[in-house]
């Protein structure tokens, strides 16, 4: 695979045995059963083609490895030199990844690519801009959830990393989160978390969302590694916040907006998890220029 880099430092990269088959599967998808027949028809297959996927407006990029795998899975020949690597500001205008090989091959592999990086970059830029909002009313650090695309988990977590934020748990088997269904059922804060901390192994954290006050209480006389104030408004998330102390890491979310978390941010929560910026973000708008 021919894909070279400019020199920039970036966000570590998402190991190709993870990426691989989601760029393979999006290129299956969309090659259909007889390949571009568009573009097999319009382009002589001896014309090559030199150009570059350019950022229309600023933001931060992500999934720029996907992007280049897509041309180079279509056509080893293709060469993308990567510009701008995860977790780099753009401009409009800028380049992002540099392309040069057969035309067919690189406008065949296109919309793919743009698809994955768009889509990534978006979910990068808004984290941002959530990061930038929070930064200056303490030290609340921005963290997805699991709110994600359907096999897209992977990317998503990565773009939101490259954005400068952190991610919550992967998926139901890294992590303990008591949910409000799960004290209904189990009868009790304390119940739930008893019954948990007798399954898991020693290594397994152990996390549990609260509504109010005297839940908070509940969890902290049992005892658990974090807890998640949900849905509760300053006062009470300030107050909640220094019940807990030293005791646990401290979690916000419910109603995460760009107008709300600074506000949030500024009860001194560790963490304020937001899954509009895996399911909501705008994309990015990039596109390729033939030049």
């Amino acid at each position: 695979m021919k894909v070279e880099t400019s020199g920039l430092e970036s966000l570590a990269p998402l190991p190709r045995l993870l990426v691989e088959p989601i760029v393979r599967a999006a290129l299956l998808e969309d090659f259909g059963r007889a390949g571009d027949i568009t573009t097999d028809a319009v382009i002589p297959a001896t014309a090559t083609l030199q150009g570059a996927i350019v950022a229309r407006e600023p933001g931060i990029v992500a999934g720029v490895d996907a992007a280049a795998l897509a041309f180079t899975l279509v056509d080893p020949t293709i060469v993308a030199v990567v510009e701008r690597p995860d977790g780099a500001r753009v401009g409009k205008g800028e380049a992002v990844i540099r392309l040069e090989g057969p035309a067919r091959s690189i406008l065949s592999a296109e919309r793919v690519a743009l698809n994955v990086m768009c889509r990534m970059s978006g979910i990068a830029t808004a984290t941002a801009k959530l990061v930038e909002a929070v930064r200056p009313h303490g030290h609340a650090q921005i963290v997805c959830t699991r709110k994600t695309t359907p096999n897209l988990r992977a990317l998503e977590k990565h773009a939101v990393r490259a954005g400068g934020g952190s991610n919550h748990r992967f998926g139901l088997d890294d992590a303990v989160l008591i949910k409000d269904n799960h004290i209904a059922i189990a009868g009790s804060v304390r119940t739930a978390i008893e019954r948990a901390r007798a399954t898991v192994g020693h290594l397994v954290k152990i996390e549990v969302e609260v509504d109010t006050l005297d839940q908070l209480d509940e969890a902290l006389a049992v005892g658990v590694d974090a807890v998640l104030l949900d849905n509760m408004a300053p006062a009470m998330l300030s107050e909640g916040v220094k019940r807990v102390g030293k005791r646990a890491v401290t979690e916000a979310s419910g109603r995460v907006t760009l107008e709300t978390a600074p506000k949030i941010a500024a009860t001194g929560v560790d963490l304020i998890s937001t899954g509009w910026i895996t399911h909501s973000a705008p994309i990015l708008d990039l596109g390729l220029d033939v030049f």
